[in-house]
């Protein structure tokens, strides 16, 4: 198979990647490098720069021939999207399309989009499936669902194929340590976590401990990086096989609460990391999990790295492996 993963030099596309190069497939990279890392791309890998704005530049990758294009490249940070919608909308949206019609033009008939479950907002009831009601309450949420509504309608219109993952929230590091590179300027919980741990931050913020939940912290759907990847290859697989269009969860189908990450990570990194408990964030649910038995039916995908003690270890390797780079 010839797979082409755009955003691939990026921390979920490098797991990806692995993946596929795992399995013998022929991979491409194509990466404006804004926030991956070239030290990423595995040497396996054929390597295209550019950027998904530039339609020239798309259209010339994609007529190279590929089986499957897996689109990874959107900007991903919720509170930077309400800061800066045209950024969002001009990457997230116009590039989306920019894909999307070179992947016809080209003559490329399937595609997999990297969604989210902010598409769905405020949950309404738990766990979450895919037939929650889709109410964004951020503008990167927002960006998702309309690719995904385009992705339908051109689905309808032209010979052109797609599964949308909906990943709650991926984290951990390929087990194998085949993996090294670290987020720029990370905003998630786990990242932020292992900053505190390595003395590059002073303290953890968390944002309310008075929810109603098994210890009063919100509590969030995460799931292993290398599941995710896996359900990438899944996918791929489904729509070479023929067998139409998909929209599905990827999730842990388990919560973990702030405390539950703060107090493992305590235990595997040695290090006291200080905590703050603040006022809750405006918006924030008390609990967020997924429903993936529709990925397990029609894909056979379950997650099967996603403890909280494999995610924690995998992520304090990889930072141990950078300490120096990360002193101040």
């Amino acid at each position: 198979m010839k797979v082409l993963l755009f955003g691939g030099a990026g921390y979920i596309g490098t797991h990806v990647a692995l993946e596929f190069l795992d399995r013998n497939d022929t991979v491409g990279i194509f990466d404006n490098l804004s926030s991956g890392l070239r030290s990423n791309v595995n040497d396996q890998a054929l390597f295209y720069e550019g950027d998904i704005q530039d339609k020239d530049r798309v259209l010339q990758v994609l007529k190279e021939g590929w089986d499957v294009v897996i689109h990874l490249a959107a900007f991903k940070a919720a509170g930077e999207s309400m800061l800066k919608p045209i950024k969002y909308s001009q990457n997230n949206i116009s590039g989306s399309l920019n894909l999307i019609t070179g992947c016809i033009k080209a003559g490329v008939k399937n595609f997999i989009l990297s969604s989210s479950a902010a598409v769905y907002g405020e949950p309404s009831y738990l766990p979450v499936d895919e037939n929650h009601p889709k109410n964004p309450t951020n503008y990167y949420g927002y960006t998702k669902l309309c690719v995904e509504e385009n992705l339908k309608w051109y689905a309808q219109l032209k010979d052109f194929h797609y599964v949308s993952l909906r990943y709650f929230n991926a984290a951990g590091y390929d087990e194998r340590g085949r993996m090294l590179g670290l987020e720029n300027n990370p905003a998630n919980l786990i990242p932020v976590v292992m900053e505190v741990a390595s003395g590059i931050r002073p303290n953890l913020l968390v944002f309310g401990n008075d929810y109603d939940t098994v210890d009063g912290t919100g509590v969030r759907d995460y799931v292993h990086v290398t599941d995710l990847a896996k359900g990438h290859v899944l996918a791929a697989d489904y729509l070479n096989a023929g067998k139409g269009n998909l929209v599905v969860n990827l999730g842990s189908e388990e919560g973990l609460s702030v405390q539950q990450i703060l107090d493992t990570a305590r235990k595997i990194t040695g290090k006291p990391i200080d905590a703050q408990y603040v006022e809750r964030r405006a918006g924030d649910p008390a609990k967020l999990v997924a429903s993936s038995q529709l990925a397990y039916k029609s894909l056979g995908w379950k997650a099967e790295h996603s403890s909280v003690e494999t995610i924690i270890q995998t992520t304090w390797k990889v930072y141990q492996a950078n300490q120096k780079k990360l002193e101040p």
